[in-house]
C-alpha cells in the first residue's frame, strides 16, 4: 500500500474540529460541506435549498433539500444518490414508522433501508456479496447520510434524545438492495404494491442482525426450520403475545431462495413455513419476564410466543452472493411498521 502522493490540506484538521465542535459528526471525519458542494448535488437534482420535505421527527425540525443535501456531502455522497435520501427522509417521517421512540428508546433500534427499482443499479448499490458490510460507497454513503440527517436534523443526538444502553453499527449505516437478478419471487417494492419498474426505498426499524447458517439442510422444511429457531431470542420480547412483534425482516441469500423455489414454495408459503415454526414457549421464558408476558398476553392459555402476528408480517428480501448464509433481523420491540416510499427523479 503506498502513500498517497497528492497535495496535503492543512484546513482539513481545522474543518474536522470546526464540525465536531458544532455536534454535527458521527465520529467519523466529515467531507466539508460547503457551499460548491451542496449547490452541485441540489443543482444536480433539480431541488431548491428551501424546499421542504418532511418535519422530521423526534425533534419535529423540517427537512429541507438544502439540509438534506447538507448531510449527504458530509457523508460522502454523490450526487445522484440525493434522491434516495428524499425518500427515505420522507419514510422515516411517517407517523406509522414510529421514529419518536425509535430515535430515543434505550434500545438498540435503528432505521435500515432497502432500495429496489432502476436506481439501485443505476447508482452501483451492492445487493451481492457482503452487503450488510464495507465496501461500496452507495451502501456506505447513502446509509451514512441517513444517519446525519436523523442526528442533525431530526435532533437525535447520542447521549441527548438519542439515549440507546448499547447502539448497534446500523446506527452508523445501513443500505442496501434486492438481490432481484437471483430472487424467484416478487421483488419487496412490488410485493408492497409499486410497479417493478419503479424504484422505491423501504425503511424498516431493526433491532440487530443475526447470522443464520444451514450449510447441511437439502430442503425448504430443514430450512425453514433454522431459519425459525434462529428468531427465538427471548431478550427481544417485545408486544403482548409476540417477540420482535412488527415485521421481521428475513433476508435470504439466493441459495436458500432457490431451495424454497425448487420446493414449490411461494415467498408467501415460506413466510408461513417459517412463522409456524418459530414458536417459544412462556416457560423458557425467566420468571418474571413470563410473569409479565402471561399477564400481558392477548392468549395466555395458549403457552406460546410467536414471532409476529400472523404470517404474512414477515418480510422476506433475497439478498448476498455466493453461501448459506441468511439473517435474521428482528423488528424493534416497540411500536413500528415498515414504510416505503417512491424515488422521484427530477430533471435538473
Amino acid at each position: 500500500m503506498n502513500i498517497w502522493r497528492g497535495a496535503h490540506d492543512a484546513a482539513w484538521e481545522t474543518v474536522q474540529q470546526e464540525l465536531a465542535a458544532a455536534y454535527l459528526t458521527d465520529g467519523l471525519p466529515l467531507v466539508p460541506p460547503d457551499a460548491e458542494r451542496v449547490a452541485d448535488m441540489l443543482a444536480h437534482n433539480g431541488y431548491q435549498p428551501e424546499e421542504e420535505i418532511a418535519l422530521l421527527p423526534p425533534g419535529f425540525e423540517t427537512a429541507t433539500a438544502g439540509d438534506i443535501a447538507i448531510c449527504a456531502v458530509m457523508a460522502g455522497c454523490k450526487a445522484e444518490y440525493l434522491p434516495v435520501l428524499i425518500a427515505a427522509t420522507e419514510a422515516l417521517s411517517d407517523m406509522n414508522f414510529n421514529l419518536v421512540g425509535i430515535a430515543t428508546t434505550t434500545g438498540s433500534a435503528a432505521p435500515i433501508y432497502i432500495v429496489n427499482g432502476p436506481i439501485a443499479e443505476q447508482i452501483g448499490l451492492n445487493a451481492g456479496n457482503n452487503l450488510l458490510g464495507s465496501g461500496h460507497r452507495a451502501n456506505a454513503t447513502i446509509g451514512r447520510a441517513m444517519s446525519l440527517i436523523l442526528q442533525n436534523i431530526g435532533g437525535a443526538k447520542p447521549g441527548e434524545v438519542d439515549m440507546a444502553t448499547l447502539g448497534q453499527p446500523a446506527k452508523y449505516a445501513c443500505c442496501f438492495g434486492e438481490n432481484v437478478a437471483e430472487s424467484p419471487w416478487t421483488a419487496l417494492h412490488v410485493e408492497r404494491g409499486f410497479a417493478e419498474n419503479t424504484s422505491v426505498v423501504t425503511v424498516v426499524g431493526i433491532a440487530g442482525t443475526v447470522e443464520v447458517n444451514d450449510s447441511d439442510s437439502q430442503d425448504a422444511g430443514g430450512l425453514a426450520q433454522t431459519f425459525a429457531q434462529s428468531m427465538l431470542i427471548a431478550g427481544v420480547a417485545g408486544g403482548a403475545g409476540l417477540l420482535g412483534g412488527g415485521e421481521p425482516l428475513c433476508i435470504l441469500p439466493p441459495e436458500w431462495a432457490a431451495r424454497f423455489h425448487q420446493d414449490g414454495y411461494s415467498k408467501q408459503q415460506t413466510k408461513a413455513a417459517i412463522w409456524e415454526r418459530a414458536t417459544l414457549p412462556v416457560e423458557k421464558l425467566a420468571p418474571a419476564v413470563r410473569k409479565r408476558r402471561m399477564a400481558s398476553s392477548a392468549d395466555p392459555a395458549a403457552g406460546l410466543i410467536r414471532v409476529a402476528e400472523k404470517a404474512d408480517d414477515l418480510m422476506i428480501v433475497v439478498a448476498g452472493g455466493v453461501g448459506r448464509k441468511a439473517a435474521y433481523a428482528p423488528t424493534w420491540g416497540g411500536s413500528t411498521k415498515a414504510i416505503s416510499r417512491e424515488i422521484r427523479i427530477r430533471k435538473s
